[in-house]
């Protein structure tokens, strides 16, 4: 299958056979997680591979994944991460304050999430599933413990790669026009939410597994009747960001 229908086929995979990772594979992962672009080459995230047990059993627990792995594909943790950054210069005497800021921050978070999504694009392309686990920041305080993460890093999410069992049908995107602008910003309209709601509806209710009764809008309602994760200024605010 060539490289844009891969791309257009991806789903989420929750379900792994116990089929290891060769290291020539894992390998090739991380370098392709590494090939991804960074802003002025900071290269500002770390990777994290779970391999003890009983790690990977408290991170699925705090992350309240659907299924419990337990050595089913590998597990990798994608940090935001400036600790390496501080290094540099305390090394060279030189004053921390900006590498503590917001716009540090959202670049090392950038910097992470376009490593996994190219390692996911590659571990799809070699016919392998992946499911992103933001869950992980359920619980950041315990992540931190987990991980001995140093000051100047944020746990972003996490990513089960491995060789599924089954792929879950591909969920309609929402349309071209509605994400894609000319020169301004695309708003959307009543007539473009209502037809969207239309397809995912009918989406939720045909697919194999986990039928719901449910459409898109129904989705980003439910998602913020309330607030989440509230404690993650706190966390960054521990870790030696300033706001």
């Amino acid at each position: 299958m060539e490289l844009f229908e891969t791309m257009l086929q991806h789903t989420s995979v929750r379900s792994f056979t116990q089929q290891k990772l060769t290291d020539e594979l894992r390998e090739q992962l991380i370098l392709s997680a590494q090939s991804a672009s960074s802003s002025n080459f900071l290269q500002a995230f770390s990777i994290i591979e779970i391999t003890e047990a009983k790690k990977r059993k408290k991170i699925e627990q705090i992350a309240n994944f659907p299924v419990d792995n337990g050595e089913k594909g590998a597990l990798y943790i994608f940090v935001a991460d400036l600790n390496k950054h501080a290094q540099v210069l305390a090394m060279n005497n030189d004053s921390m304050e900006h590498l503590r800021t917001m716009e540090s921050l959202v670049v090392s978070i950038v910097d992470a999430t376009l490593a996994a999504q190219s390692m996911a694009i590659y571990a799809e392309s070699v016919s392998l599933g992946i499911c992103y686990v933001g869950g992980i920041r359920n619980n950041l305080f315990q992540m931190k413990d987990i991980l001995e993460l140093p000051e100047l890093t944020y746990p972003v999410f996490g990513m089960f790669v491995g060789y599924p069992v089954k792929k879950n049908e591909v969920k309609p995107r929402l349309p071209l026009n509605t994400i894609l602008g000319t020169n301004t910003y695309q708003s959307l309209t009543a007539e473009m939410i209502n037809a969207y709601d239309e397809k995912t509806a009918d989406y939720y209710q045909a697919r194999s597994t986990n039928v719901q009764s449910t459409n898109w809008s129904e989705k980003v309602r439910q998602h913020f009747e309330y607030p989440r994760r509230q404690n993650t200024v706190e966390f960054l605010k521990k870790q030696g960001f300033v706001f």
